[in-house]
Parts: structure tokens; sequence; C-alpha cells
């Protein structure tokens, strides 16, 4: 399960949105539940890397069924094994901002990410888009992550 295709070119747009209004060209990508890549968009002007960079976060978020970011404590705290479990997937698995899960809901729908600005940057970019356009913002249920 995960968002249809027109609901991802929502999210899209939104990111996009946001990211005209701080004058960041981005690269937004969702994927399913699975870590499926639904779209991929890359603005004019984007860096080349930022598709596989905005896929690593999406995919991350996703699978790991949290924010990217609230994986840094684990980073840090257990690199080797980190290190190790981040190269299992069909994508890297990363511990940064501008990774967020889709939830609707309270149900997991997939992942968005976004890259092209600053870690701060991609990870507002991602929250205001979800917002806009109707997904879970709150993650209240993951903030015993110690961060």
């Amino acid at each position: 399960m995960g968002p249809t295709l027109a609901e991802a070119k929502a999210l899209i747009a939104a990111a996009q949105k946001v990211a005209a209004e701080i004058d960041k060209p981005i690269t937004t990508v969702v994927v399913d539940s699975g870590g499926f890549i639904v779209p991929c968009e890359r603005m004019e002007g984007a860096r080349p890397l930022t598709p596989s960079i905005a896929t690593a976060k999406a995919y991350t978020a996703a699978i790991m069924q949290r924010p990217a970011k609230m994986l840094k404590t684990w980073c840090q705290t257990q690199p080797e094994f980190f290190a190790q479990v981040s190269r299992m997937g069909h994508h890297p698995i990363v511990a940064t901002e501008g990774g967020v899960t889709l939830k609707r809901e309270g149900v997991l729908l997939g992942g968005i990410g976004v890259s092209g600005g600053t870690g701060d940057e991609d990870q507002e970019i991602c929250e205001k888009a979800l917002a806009a356009t109707g997904y879970d913002i709150d993650f209240a249920e993951w903030n015993r992550v110690k961060k």
C-alpha cells in the first residue's frame, strides 16, 4: 500500500512550491511502504546527485517507519552495526534530515525524501509539503527515541 500517483505528484508540487519560496532547486522522491519509487522529480538547477540522495531519504523513512533524522542516535551509538544495516536494502539507509514517513490517520503509506537544500531546509520542505497535502506530521509515538 502507498500513495497513489496523483497523491505523490501533489506532494511533489507542494514541496516544489516551498522550495521555490526559499530559492532552492530540489529533487523530491515519494516511495510506497515497501520503499519503491512512485515518482521522482528534479527541479531545474538541482544538483545531479540530489535524486540519489532524495531516494535514500524517502526509502529510509518508509522502511524504517520513522523520519530518517530519528536514526541519528542509532547511527552514533552503534556505528558499526548501522553501517552494515545501511547497505542491506535496495537503497542506502541514511540518518539525516529530509526523509519523512508518509502516514495518514496513523496508517503507514511510504516516505518522502527531499534533497537540494541544507538538512534543515530539506526537513522543513518535507514537513510543509506533508501539512499542505493532509498527511500526519506528528510522530509522537516515536518521540521516545533519544535524539
